[in-house]
């Protein structure tokens, strides 16, 4: 028996890191040696918006990175490092670089956020947020994931001090223990565990997955963008009508009684 769910978003789109990094020493979102679910979302929520991941390439720099060729980047929060795009000429040192402003690049904004800590009645709350409005972020201990092979982790003397942060998106019960487990999505390639995933029995706050759950719901999210020019000219002044970017938003599903009941039957059958 396995019960998921995902987010009631027809596109997800993938969000910038690089964002977060820069901005590490606000919110405790910190940088690439560790941080906070929670930092992220107040941030977003805080700053306004996240831009798309598109906007920059990924480079797992923060201004305290002291490896590799960190050192000698500019990790600084400024537009041009939000959002960038350079003009394509035959000679690299000839090309000329522009940031792409808000609202002219893709972006989603965060409505509310919030976390469930370790209760007597948190294992509930868990699967009544994910069945009702989606994935929940949770921090565990990741280093006993490592050499992951498969089935369902069971270990409840392992340390649950948390390193790594996951997503829980729905559980099961085990057909040889009858045991409940997690179902929960990594972010070390599909190459790894079950293409991605991993099983961890629940309830026993193993790894210490289910010590602090955090959960945030999105506001609104660019489906039409302004159609920006590849050296990005056009895009830093104020847009027409009729090429302004286009918004969806989010309708929380946890509000449809008619549809949780009817997940609710279904669980049930």
């Amino acid at each position: 028996m396995i019960r998921t769910t995902c987010l009631h978003i027809l596109h997800v789109p993938s969000f910038l890191p690089s964002f977060f990094l820069e901005l590490y020493h606000y919110y405790f979102v910190y940088s690439c040696h560790g941080g906070s679910a929670t930092g992220t979302y107040e941030f977003i929520k805080t700053f306004g918006y996240v831009a798309y991941d598109t906007c920059q390439p990924y480079l797992a720099c923060s201004s305290d990175s002291t490896l590799g060729f960190c050192p000698h980047l500019d990790t600084t929060c400024t537009p041009e490092n939000i959002c960038r795009t350079c003009d394509m000429k035959y000679l690299l040192f000839d090309n000329e670089c522009r940031a792409i402003v808000a609202p002219n690049i893709p972006n989603a904004t965060v409505a509310e956020y919030g976390n469930i800590r370790l209760n007597d009645d948190s294992v509930h709350q868990i699967k009544a947020e994910v069945l009702a409005r989606g994935p929940v972020a949770a921090g565990v201990n990741g280093q006993p994931l490592h050499e992951y092979h498969g089935g369902v982790y069971t270990n409840a003397t392992a340390d649950k001090h948390n390193t790594h942060i996951v997503s829980i998106v729905g559980w099961g019960v085990d057909n040889t223990s009858k045991n409940e487990y997690w179902i929960v999505r990594n972010s070390w390639g599909e190459y790894w565990g079950r293409k991605g995933f991993f099983h961890i029995q629940l309830g026993e706050n193993i790894l210490g997955i289910e010590h602090e759950i955090v959960w945030a719901t999105p506001g609104t999210w660019t489906e039409h963008n302004v159609p920006c020019h590849e050296d990005g000219k056009n895009c830093n002044s104020p847009q027409p009508q009729q090429r302004q970017a286009r918004y969806s938003s989010y309708l929380d599903p946890s509000q449809d009684l008619a549809q949780v009941q009817a997940r609710l039957r279904l669980r049930r059958q």
